[in-house]
């Protein structure tokens, strides 16, 4: 959802690193992920590779929210395999991630997220789709020609957004009328409620059920029949004890 933008944003940075301008690499001059094509199209269209290698936050934010983030829907996306199809375009294109992800869900490939490819996203479990993804991602990185040359890196790069995208769709928040999202119970079960102006700590104890009152009400009947018992015993003997008459 868009609200992992910011954090998916983060760990995307991780693996980017800072300035690189390896030949080896198609993408050439790069500064924090954005190539110097991608940065001259959102932000400066004649910008230099000094500029580039300047760029602010905020310009890294735009470019990857405009170019990646909203290329593949990732505000709408299911949590986890947002961040997995947003870094996988990072790494190889919009176009070849949103491809990937409908392969994986079996609806047509036309590149592009809609209607279709986000039902069909919701539909099964974040977590089986998000390791096929990554299988097929990993896959499609060793086949390339430059594999020899990046592959190590690549490969740790995809455990780590299956571990993370895996961690994060294990993790669904609700949002509560009263407050900020909470993360939802191990259970599924919703956070007891607290009373007003409270804290969870100080939430009243739950009700007791009917069947404890039920039983706890027979055992007080018991508890007064015994008593009872006893003192007609005690008072049937009573003369006994007075006046020392044996009492057959």
């Amino acid at each position: 959802m868009d609200r992992n933008f910011a954090r998916a944003l983060s760990l995307v940075l991780k693996s980017e690193g800072g300035w690189s301008d390896n030949h080896a690499d198609p993408g050439g001059a790069t500064m924090k992920g954005v190539t110097l094509a991608t940065f001259r199209r959102y932000v400066k269209g004649d910008a230099s590779k000094a500029e580039l290698r300047a760029i602010t936050d905020a310009q890294v934010a735009t470019v990857y929210r405009r170019f990646y983030w909203d290329a593949v829907a990732g505000a709408e996306l299911p949590d986890g395999i947002d961040y997995a199809v947003f870094d996988f375009a990072v790494n190889s294109g919009p176009g070849r991630a949103a491809k990937y992800l409908q392969a994986v869900l079996g609806v047509t490939q036309d590149g592009r997220i809609g209607p279709e490819t986000l039902a069909a996203a919701r539909a099964k479990p974040a977590g089986v789709i998000i390791d096929a993804l990554c299988d097929a991602r990993l896959a499609f990185l060793e086949k390339l020609l430059t594999w020899p040359n990046f592959g190590r890196g690549w490969s740790a790069r995809v455990a780590a957004v299956r571990r993370q995208a895996l961690l994060m769709s294990a993790a669904p928040q609700q949002t509560t009328a009263a407050g900020p999202p909470v993360q939802a119970a191990a259970d599924g079960a919703a956070p007891a409620a607290s009373p007003v102006g409270g804290s969870p700590a100080t939430a009243q104890a739950p009700a007791a059920q009917p069947g404890s009152t039920r039983a706890g009400a027979a055992g007080i009947l018991a508890l007064i029949a015994l008593a009872l018992g006893s003192l007609t015993a005690w008072a049937t003997y009573l003369p006994c004890n007075l006046f020392g008459v044996l009492c057959q």
